[in-house]
């Protein structure tokens, strides 16, 4: 298996330079700017722009041609947004509430090169391994304050594509090198995050816009390559320094649907130990309804240590917008067969569940929890919900009932009642209110939460 995987690494860029047996053309008719159209850009909040402003109409900078033929005008953009949530709860069964106060800041600067070329970095300098900025109320004998900031680097990668950064190679365009490249820990989601769902240190190529001539329904093929080596949190949420992680990933567009295959493998220490995962993706549009399939399995190869279990999981996902309005319906449902585990998640995204819906999805802010849990182990789970918007959508208000069910022996049946309200004004703050109601055989839970968002 390691050979299979080391072989589908290094040797990918080569597989990535077929299919080019067509090009594209960019029309030369000049489309001219309606000032009526301009919806007045939302501007970092304190200005922090150098070289051409973010979403602004013209004039573009007309750069400077480096060696290797590219034509680079940089711009250097700043910006980010800071979560400020209140929240309590009570999760029964003689559980003392919990009441607290959290805050989490996102940081990023992003040096714009070209259209595909630019350099990311950003810090989480509030949050760290589950603690955040804040106060701690109930329960009264752990009452503290969490005032450390740190500035450790969370995201830091380049990203550009090969035939725009050196175009000399490929004047034509007509060579197959437009590949795609990211280097450096990046946040990396694979089957809607059921595979993989962190940050990471790891390097891709892709290979996109792949055709063939003789296959008229296949109208775009996506190939990548990823190898990561570090900062990968396993299953259990424990980062392993030792976890190496090989995969392919293919997405094709066809005249149906669009298709998602991946198959992952991870090799950590004798606590995590060795994964092999892999996705089958199906989404498409039916009349007036939006359908996604989804399967993923898991295989240990070395035990059945907590992060390394095998399983399998099936995910069908369902919505829609009923007539004459903007509102959305959505019916979701998971089957849990043994232990499926995925390759990397970290303390951020929660369980492998939190795509069924409100229910079981994490709030990455604070110690919060979902109203029901959202591990996937021997599970039937499954959200009904209904999203009403208001003011041209800029608010809207949310419920959901959800339902788990345990298949092993005497599993148990949790049911719970969620609602969220959202509301957004002066293009960049946001206001949340969050509520839920969950009943697990005789014990109850619940929790209310309110938090502010900033962009800027």
């Amino acid at each position: 298996m390691k050979i299979f995987l080391l072989f589908c690494v290094f040797y990918s860029p080569f597989i990535l330079l077929l299919g080019n047996e067509r090009s594209s053309y960019i029309s030369d008719e000049y489309i001219p700017y309606l000032e009526e159209e301009d919806r007045s850009r939302t501007a970092p909040l304190f200005g922090l722009e150098l070289g051409d402003k973010f979403l602004s109409p013209g004039p573009i900078n007309s750069g400077s041609e480096i060696f290797t033929g590219a034509v680079w005008q940089p711009r250097l953009w700043f910006y980010g947004s800071h979560r400020s949530a209140f929240s309590s709860y009570d999760r029964g069964e003689n559980s003392p509430r919990q009441t607290e106060i959290a805050n989490r800041l996102d940081l990023y600067g992003n040096l714009q090169l070209t259209g595909t070329e630019r350099l990311l970095i950003g810090i989480q300098p509030f949050n760290r391994d589950g603690r955040y900025f804040g106060h701690t109320f109930e329960p009264s004998e752990k009452s503290k304050s969490e005032t450390s900031i740190h500035g450790r680097i969370n995201t830091f990668f380049i990203e550009g594509d090969l035939s725009e950064l050196f175009p000399k190679l490929d004047e034509a365009d007509n060579k197959g090198l437009d590949i795609g490249f990211s280097i450096g820990r990046q946040h990396i989601s694979m089957q809607g995050g059921l595979l993989i769902n962190d940050t990471i240190d790891a390097i891709g190529l892709t290979k996109n816009t792949i055709r063939f001539e003789s296959v008229d329904w296949l109208t775009n093929l996506r190939l990548t390559t990823i190898y990561a080596w570090g900062e990968v949190n396993r299953h259990d949420k424990r980062r392993d320094e030792s976890s190496q992680v090989f995969g392919l990933s293919a997405n094709a567009d066809t005249i149906w649907s669009t298709i998602e295959f991946d198959v992952f493998a991870v090799y950590g220490d004798e606590n995590s130990g060795d994964l092999v995962v892999w996705g089958l993706g199906n989404t498409k549009r039916i009349n007036q309804y939006n359908w996604t399939f989804r399967y993923v399995g898991s295989q240990t190869l070395d035990g059945v240590e907590e992060s390394s279990q095998s399983g399998h999981l099936f995910l069908n996902e369902i919505s829609w917008t009923p007539t004459r309005s903007e509102d959305v319906v959505y019916v979701n449902a998971i089957l849990g067969v043994d232990n499926f585990r995925s390759i990397a998640r970290d303390d951020l995204s929660g369980g492998p569940l939190g795509m069924v819906g409100l229910s079981f999805a994490a709030k990455g802010l604070g110690t919060y929890p979902s109203p029901l849990n959202d591990e996937a182990s021997q599970v039937v789970a499954s959200a009904i919900g209904y999203q009403m918007f208001f003011d041209k959508t800029t608010q809207y208000l949310l419920f959901e009932l959800g339902h788990r069910i345990d298949t092993q022996a005497d599993g148990d049946h949790s049911t719970s009642l969620g609602v969220q309200w959202q509301k957004s004004f002066a293009k960049r703050y946001i206001v949340q209110v969050d509520g839920f109601l969950s009943h697990t055989d005789d014990n109850y839970s619940s929790g209310a939460r309110f938090e502010f968002q900033i962009k800027f």
